[in-house]
């Protein structure tokens, strides 16, 4: 068994996986977390990653439509020798077939990453990896409270920034749900900060955003409360105003998860009790949202974080416009489940 532990990821990351293991899967809830780990091991590994013969791209649905080809290319030498990446994204269909091929195959100085997205345990995929020597099967989950700490102190500290304790806490708080929009917010931060040395409570609140608890709260609650006049109305104001629809779905997922995670940890509480343990949330948000933590279960959560992701991934591969439409398209979907359910 090759399944890596959640909290093992990092340490395992900066030692460097085994490289004698020739495939390693990247999976999980986290989407932006899911690309930043799959960027790193895929880059890491070879001596230049903008070398389009080190660092070869694929896209799963082309596995599943020739499933010979992965074996093909990692048996592949490179033109100038050296080490190789091939990185296969996500795809809509089974490409499990592929990734099995080449577990088969010999393979030298190749390796192989492959970009899932939230599978579950019984997923061909997920199961082939986990049971095979010769694959690392990595999860990727929203960052906690310890890890989004870790994530702003290694960040800052790239940029030659240190970080106050309080503002810290301020910005974890403001964080979470998707590393790619906090790497996003953490980013911008230390732009703002740039050349100061340190980071103070007073630029993260002058700068850092929970997207999700500020301008798009008008948004992300309507579609959660079943309305979807108001849904297509706040859409089209926000796109005007030229907000990316990935980050407006970004924050949408991590309202979701944590409605989710709510339900889960309060499973015997009221609406109110469990609203009351929500961290950080407005006055004038709480009726909406025990509102939501009444109308939606569990397991509706769960298939409200698939559309979300599915959409986050669908938007990643369209033009601009297109983008739009699916994202918006998402969100009425969610709008009308909530309605649905009362």
């Amino acid at each position: 068994m090759t399944v890596v532990k959640a909290g093992e990821v990092e340490g395992l990351l900066r030692r460097g996986p085994d490289p004698r293991i020739p495939v390693i899967l990247v999976y999980g809830p986290d989407t932006g977390l899911v690309v930043e780990r799959a960027k790193r091991l895929a880059e890491s590994f070879v001596d230049d990653p903008n070398d389009p013969f080190a660092l070869v791209r694929i896209d799963g649905d082309t596995l599943a439509s020739d499933p010979g080809r992965l074996a093909d290319e990692a048996g592949t030498v490179g033109l100038f020798g050296g080490k190789r990446t091939i990185w296969v994204r996500p795809g809509s269909r089974n490409y499990a077939p592929a990734v099995e091929a080449v577990l088969k195959a010999e393979i030298a100085d190749t390796r192989i990453v492959v970009e899932g997205g939230d599978l579950a345990k019984s997923a061909p995929l997920r199961t082939l990896c986990e049971k095979s020597p010769r694959a690392l099967a990595i999860p990727c989950y929203p960052d906690d409270e310890r890890a989004l700490s870790d994530l702003i102190e290694r960040t800052l500290e790239a940029r030659g920034l240190r970080i106050a304790r309080e503002a810290r806490e301020t910005l974890s708080r403001s964080l979470g749900g998707d590393r790619r929009a906090s790497l996003s917010e953490i980013e911008k931060l230390a732009l703002y900060a740039h050349g100061q040395g340190s980071v103070s409570l007073d630029d993260v609140e002058a700068v850092a955003s929970d997207v999700a608890a500020s301008v798009l709260n008008t948004l992300i609650d309507a579609a959660f409360d079943g309305r979807g006049g108001a849904v297509e109305r706040d859409y089209r104001r926000f796109r005007h105003e030229g907000l990316d629809p990935s980050m407006m779905l970004g924050s949408a997922l991590r309202h979701a998860l944590t409605l989710l995670a709510t339900r889960l940890d309060n499973p015997d509480k009221s609406p109110s009790l469990m609203a009351a343990t929500w961290r950080g949330l407005h006055f004038k948000r709480k009726a909406s949202i025990e509102g939501q933590l009444g109308r939606w279960a569990p397991g509706a959560l769960r298939q409200a974080v698939q559309i979300l992701q599915d959409a986050i991934l669908a938007c990643r591969r369209a033009d601009p416009e297109l983008a739009h439409a699916h994202a918006g398209a998402a969100l009425l979907r969610i709008a009308e489940g909530a309605r649905r359910r009362g």
